[in-house]
């Protein structure tokens, strides 16, 4: 696309993404001023953050749907880094969390700059869920009792939830009108919140819920002081107060702390869980875009540093991209950056023009949104998906949560990264596995010359400890290609790269391309969900997976079912004579499965396991393979693509057959077999026009046994029908 086209595409989407961005605005002003409450930051700080991350992402960002400003993933720790650097003094502590603030947006950006956006591949993503749900926890837990009036309570997330029959009964000891009104706010706008899905009606849905929660709030305070021509019954401190002059009042940063361990380690905290919510973010909204565009997320982390950085320096929180802010965003129409500036300018306008109006907001409204919010990060749906996916995940999601409950994010995460390890390693019964293999080269990619297919081999094993290596790599191809995964070779292939993959297979399919995942035919889980762990097993509990099939192998049973063959899953360890085939004289046969046979027993396709060399220097290989019975015997040969592995076969007494009156054959194909003057005979002109016209396939007899090899990975399911088509036609021909 031109530069001007571009310019004309970006100008004529200007009225969507305006009006996309005054609805960000809707639902960025609440959670603004929440998140900076929840965090006993002034409530002005999160506006700052959401207009200054709104006007750098937007102009330096990678991103094209994405919405900056605070995040759910700071508040705990930005609650316990001013409470823990003020020492009881809330308003020092918040300065000098400013500096940490401006300390760390450096840091963000020199992780764009030293391309880290790779980082959140190497947490699980049930470590990253459990990690999400205690962030939720810690949330919901203080603010259940701003939404009931009450903002005297204190502890840790676990002693705060056991304090709420405390603060009900409070409410029902002292039942007078200040403390009913408080409470009734909280309890009405989550009512709001939980039932405005339910509500039907496309009017209502045209302003987003947490604006309808800041309206009703509002409209209480006026029906109290013009209907009710009385004082508003909520008392000072649960109400809103901003800075009268806001651009005279700007706080700055004080570094007084910055050598000291606590603000260090403030300074990292910020840091990473900025770092990993805002790449989260990234990848859940790119797979939202309706035109499924890459994010550069090292960009991103750049302009989300510099953004930061600014934002600590003139009193605001960390900036992050935003998750429920971008999904708004994508929802209402938004296509590119300029969004998320007109999201920052409308809130810009809104605390310029609507002061008075602001403050008349209820604190126990905007802490009902934060309930609200830390329910969903936290609900039980989430631990009941990944006991689904497996019991292994959920045992990490709880390890993980327990954690960060217990010690802290920081903390928290680690042991979920840990508990992942200890469990894939319990799961293979083998440290070697990880340890041996983990910073060896175990992708590789190539585009095949014949179909002009990209093909990725996994070996060894792919999980959160090496996915980025196969990500790397997928990121590399066209997403209209077609493009292969093979794990034949993987022991080992564990639910973040699953769930991983899966993305790749929704942005190849936008945009008309094909992701295909093979070689997971000999690999077993504990749950039929396409996200589960897949491990190889051992031949005697292969032979027991039953109804345990694979995509692959569902598809093959559904072609073996359209010709009218039978399907044989199982595991066997019957090489059906191919030891006597050239091909297999100096390879080890494993075993054969996948098997697919006609009514006449004359076609056989299956998937072979097999292996070459010994020790250390011994390969394991898995290829699809065609075998046909004919109906007499042919002469013995080798066809196979002219190549210079090809003789190797000269040694054994075959010696490429040249053919005088077809030249270009003999240039492409590599011909040999022990009586030349019989094969010469046998390849009619026709047979060798028809291997001319036709892909290359490795093709070998043994008396009356015709062997078709597909490439040297199992073959796709298309592959497979071409194989098939190729064999039939074969036949044909040589009846004539």
């Amino acid at each position: 696309m031109s530069k001007i086209s571009s310019f004309r595409s970006f100008m004529g989407a200007l009225p969507a993404n305006l009006f996309a961005g005054f609805v960000v605005s809707l639902v960025a002003l609440p959670l603004g001023l929440g998140l900076a409450i929840a965090s006993e930051a002034p409530p002005i700080a999160g506006i700052i953050s959401a207009v200054v991350g709104g006007v750098v992402v937007a102009l330096l960002g990678g991103s094209q749907l994405t919405i900056a400003g605070p995040g759910n993933g700071l508040v705990i720790v930005l609650l316990s880094s001013i409470t823990l650097l003020g020492e009881g003094n809330l308003y020092q502590g918040y300065l000098f969390t400013l500096a940490a603030v401006a300390l760390s947006g450096m840091l963000i950006f020199l992780f764009g700059v030293f391309r880290f956006g790779a980082l959140s591949e190497f947490f699980p993503a049930s470590a990253l869920q459990g990690m999400l749900a205690a962030i939720g926890i810690g949330i919901l837990s203080k603010q259940i009792h701003v939404m009931l009036g009450i903002t005297t309570a204190t502890g840790s997330p676990i002693s705060l939830l056991a304090q709420v029959p405390e603060s009900v009964l409070f409410i029902i000891q002292n039942a007078s009108l200040e403390v009913l009104v408080a409470a009734s706010i909280g309890v009405g706008c989550i009512l709001v919140l939980t039932l405005y899905s339910r509500i039907r009606n496309p009017v209502f849905h045209l302003i987003p819920a947490p604006m309808w929660v800041v309206f009703l709030a509002i409209g209480l305070s006026y029906y109290y002081e013009y209907i009710m021509a009385v004082p508003y019954p909520i008392g000072e401190d649960l109400l809103i107060t901003l800075p009268e002059n806001l651009l005279g009042n700007l706080p700055f940063p004080d570094f007084g702390k910055v050598k000291t361990l606590e603000f260090v380690g403030v300074v990292f905290s910020l840091t990473l869980i900025s770092c990993i919510e805002s790449l989260l973010s990234i990848k859940a909204v790119d797979k939202l875009d309706p035109l499924k565009r890459r994010s550069n997320v090292n960009k991103d982390l750049r302009a989300l540093g510099i953004a930061t950085a600014i934002s600590g320096l003139v009193g605001g929180l960390n900036v992050v991209t935003v998750i429920a802010r971008s999904s708004v965003n994508v929802n209402n129409g938004g296509s590119n950056r300029s969004a998320n500036l007109f999201h920052a300018l409308f809130l810009l306008l809104f605390i310029l023009l609507f002061q008075d109006q602001i403050q008349r907001i209820a604190l126990p409204a905007l802490a009902a949104i934060l309930v609200y919010t830390g329910y969903r990060l936290a609900a039980p749906e989430n631990l009941i998906m990944l006991f689904k996916i497996g019991k292994e995940q959920a045992a990490i999601f709880l390890v993980t949560l327990g954690m960060t409950l217990a010690y802290g994010l920081i903390t928290g995460i680690a042991f979920g990264v840990f508990a992942t390890f200890i469990i894939h390693i319990l799961i293979n019964k083998s440290l070697f596995l990880f340890t041996r293999n983990w910073l060896k080269p175990n992708v590789l990619m190539f585009k095949e010359e014949d179909s002009g297919n990209y093909f990725v081999s996994v070996k060894n094993f792919c999980s959160f400890l090496n996915f980025y290596k196969l990500k790397a790599l997928l990121d590399e191809i066209p997403e209209h290609e077609h493009a292969i995964v093979d794990f034949s070779l993987c022991e080992f292939v564990d639910h973040t790269v699953m769930e991983g993959l899966n993305g790749y297979r929704r942005g190849f399919a936008s945009k008309s391309g094909v992701f295909e995942i093979i070689g997971l035919d000999v690999h077993f889980s504990d749950t039929q969900h396409p996200f589960a762990i897949r491990k190889v097993l051992p031949m005697k509990d292969f032979l027991n997976l039953g109804s345990h099939l694979t995509k692959r192998q569902k598809s093959l049973e559904a072609l073996s079912k359209k010709l009218k063959w039978s399907y044989r899953p199982e595991l066997s360890s019957d090489p059906q004579s191919l030891e006597k085939f050239e091909y297999f004289k100096s390879k080890q046969i494993n075993y054969q499965y996948n098997v697919l046979v006609d009514a006449t027993g004359r076609f056989s396709l299956f998937d072979l396991s097999y292996s070459e060399g010994a020790f250390i220097s011994k390969e394991d290989l898995k290829s699809s393979f065609l075998m046909i019975k004919l109906d007499e015997q042919v002469p013995q040969f080798v066809l196979d693509k002219e190549h210079l592995l090809a003789s190797l076969y000269e040694p054994l007494g075959y010696k490429d057959i040249d053919f005088i009156d077809a030249p270009d054959f003999s240039r492409r194909f590599f011909l040999s077999g022990k009586n030349r003057s019989e094969i010469r005979k046998w390849f009619s002109p026709e047979l060798i026009f028809f291997f001319e016209s036709h892909s290359y396939f490795h093709i070998e007899t043994n008396k009356n046994i015709l062997l078709i090899k597909g490439k040297n990975r199992l073959s796709s399911i298309d592959e497979i029908k071409k194989m098939l088509a190729f064999g039939t036609e074969l036949t044909h021909i040589l009846k004539k």
